[in-house]
């Protein structure tokens, strides 16, 4: 079975060793804000977090929703870049901070955790190159997998039909630029062509 990297998962006693605290954001509440200075490490006990961004006239773009155990914010750290997009919780939701410098200490002092983390960067880059170019198609179905293939990426195993995929219509039709009656027709021709499942209205790929 092929094996991906959940980007990252870090054992929470070492993260805690080196001065990461944990953290509680109530339902949609700002994590960071686009234009931010980058300066922590974060990685999700429980909950979920959506990364976004706004056009100029207030219409939503998500890059990413992300669950327990993934990180997010860490690529940042290593560019002296802002941020450039919001990080939101969608519930609440419990996090490990680690502050920038002891997040370095961490890595130096773990030789392991910095390979990891340069193959978790590595895959993110990879996937959202794929990502970006399926979203340049015009076919909705292309679009649709490209996403899916992105979201699958952030977690272990390829088995068929078995990841959820944690999106609402709206937010699949924000992802991908569709519309929503767009993605809606979409989703029933993935299903006739078997190449996702519904369980209910959620969507397994």
């Amino acid at each position: 079975m092929k094996k991906t990297i959940s980007c990252m998962n870090i054992d929470e006693k070492i993260l805690h060793s080196f001065g990461g605290e944990n953290a509680i954001y109530k339902a949609h509440e700002f994590i960071f804000k686009e234009g931010d200075h980058s300066q922590y490490y974060f990685q999700i006990i429980s909950g979920k977090v959506k990364l976004n961004t706004f056009t100029e006239n207030g219409k939503e773009f998500i890059h990413n929703i992300l669950g327990k155990n993934q990180s997010f914010g860490d690529p940042l750290l290593f560019i002296e870049k802002l941020y450039p997009t919001n990080a939101i919780s969608l519930q609440t939701t419990e996090i490990v901070k680690m502050p920038k410098d002891n997040f370095m200490e961490m890595l130096k002092s773990n030789p392991e955790l910095s390979m990891e983390m340069n193959m978790c960067l590595s895959q993110r880059l990879y996937y959202n190159n794929l990502m970006l170019r399926n979203l340049a198609l015009a076919d909705p179905i292309q679009r649709l997998k490209g996403v899916m293939d992105y979201l699958k990426s952030y977690h272990d195993g390829d088995c068929q039909h078995c990841f959820p995929i944690e999106l609402t219509r709206q937010q699949i039709a924000d992802l991908t630029g569709l519309r929503v009656e767009t993605v809606i027709r979409t989703v029933k021709k993935m299903v006739k062509n078997e190449m996702i499942k519904l369980e209910g209205r959620r969507i397994l790929y």
